[in-house]
C-alpha cells in the first residue's frame, strides 16, 4: 500500500488499533476476522461505537455467507477472503476514502 502512495498505519494488536482509531482519522481500517485478543466482529463493534462512520474492511480465511452477512449487519464496508486480491482491496480503500470525503463535505 505504501508503494502506491497510501499512508499506512499498522499494528498487530486490535486493542492498539482501537486506540489509534480514537486518536486519529482514517479513511479505512482493514482488520482480520480472527485475532487472539478479540475477533474482528468485536473490534468492528468497538470501532463503530467510537466512530460510526468509520469504513471497516474485514479479512478472513473463513468467508461464508453467514460471516459476510454478520459483518455487513454490524456495519462493515465489506468482508474479503484471504489472501486478499490487492487490486480489489485498493479499490475498496479508495471507495472508503471517497465515502469519508462525501460524509465530511455533507457535514459542512
Amino acid at each position: 500500500m505504501r508503494t502506491l502512495g497510501m499512508d499506512v498505519s499498522t499494528t498487530t494488536c486490535p486493542l492498539d488499533a482501537l486506540k489509534k482509531v480514537a486518536q486519529e482519522s482514517y479513511d479505512a481500517v482493514v482488520i482480520d476476522l480472527m485475532m487472539p485478543e478479540m475477533d474482528g466482529f468485536e473490534a468492528l463493534r468497538a470501532f463503530k461505537l467510537k466512530k460510526p462512520d468509520l469504513q471497516v474492511i474485514l479479512l478472513t480465511g473463513q468467508a461464508t455467507v453467514e460471516n459476510t452477512m454478520k459483518a455487513i449487519k454490524l456495519g462493515a464496508m465489506d468482508l474479503m477472503e484471504k489472501p486478499a486480491d490487492l487490486k480489489k482491496l485498493i479499490k475498496k480503500i479508495t471507495k472508503a476514502k471517497n465515502r469519508k470525503i462525501l460524509k465530511d463535505t455533507q457535514r459542512l
